[in-house]
């Protein structure tokens, strides 16, 4: 049986390793990105690349990895410009459940079948296939799709419903904002201190302190605001706020969010936003 044809759309930081999987994995893959810049550098990474959905034909599979949920109501909308019957769409962005759910039921309305699949664990990971998948949607759904999904790492089927997996992203995106808050925090308390920050980073990254941000985030706090981008300060304006949303919406006190989401904003507004997540030490005085 051939390998279908996919497209996977947003081919930014994260998107393009994974769909260099893709492409090693044996798939026909085209990425779509609206930048003129990533349809470049996927094109000189060997994933063809192309700046509208519309330019691949005989897609079976949308992969779509888009930064907002505004961005995913435009694709949705593109879409069904022309005919998505029978073909399978994966959201694999961080785009909060209201979004999945009301752009899903205008996709299965058109006669598209919908997966929703955020992922967690950053570009490293997507890199080298270990991503988490926090994935929910019909099963049979999900098993049509899934050695697709395979390629990016490890699949936790969630529930059944849209929405689901997203749901686990925003207390996903949560802890993250949240703890790279606190690495900068901590580093800069070092600073101020008096100590060596590389030292103390070293050290208590091994103890009772240590976290996947602390570890990952921490030595680009060290570095210089020029430092490679993998995350920036506005995809975590925009994921502190998904959270913010979902939390009021419920009735959750997320007091620990409101800070960490202030920081986020105090270093877009400084003139950061396009800047690598770790610069919002920036945000906090050094010696």
């Amino acid at each position: 049986m051939s390998a279908p044809s996919l497209a996977f759309v947003g081919v930014g930081a994260i998107g393009l390793p994974m769909a260099q999987r893709l492409v090693a994995a044996g798939y026909p893959t085209t990425g779509v990105d609206a930048l003129p810049s990533a349809v470049e550098r996927a094109t000189a990474a060997g994933v063809p690349a192309v700046a509208k959905l519309a330019d691949v034909p005989g897609v079976s599979v949308v992969a779509v990895m888009v930064a907002t949920p505004e961005q995913l109501e435009e694709l949705v909308t593109s879409a069904l410009a022309g005919s998505v019957t029978g073909q399978r769409w994966i959201v694999m962005s961080t785009v909060g459940p209201d979004a999945v759910r009301e752009q899903g039921a205008r996709l299965v309305e058109a006669g598209a079948i919908v997966v929703d699949s955020p992922v967690t664990g950053g570009v490293a990971r997507a890199r080298t296939g270990e991503l988490t998948l926090f994935t929910s949607g019909a099963s049979a759904d999900i098993s049509a799709v899934r050695d697709v999904l395979e390629c990016f790492g490890t699949v936790r089927e969630v529930g059944e419903g849209l929405g689901e997996g997203q749901a686990i992203k925003v207390v996903n995106q949560h802890l993250c904002s949240v703890h790279i808050v606190a690495a900068a925090e901590a580093l800069a308390l070092a600073d101020r201190l008096g100590l060596d920050r590389a030292s103390v980073l070293s050290m208590v990254e091994q103890g009772a302190a240590a976290s996947w941000m602390l570890s990952d985030r921490g030595p680009r706090m060290l570095r210089g605001t020029d430092v490679e981008v993998t995350s920036t300060i506005g995809i975590f304006v925009k994921d502190s706020g998904l959270v913010a949303e979902a939390a009021a919406r419920v009735g959750a006190d997320t007091p620990l969010l409101d800070v960490a989401r202030d920081r986020y904003r105090r270093a877009a507004d400084s003139g950061l936003i396009m800047r690598d997540d770790s610069r919002v030490i920036e945000t906090y005085p050094s010696r």
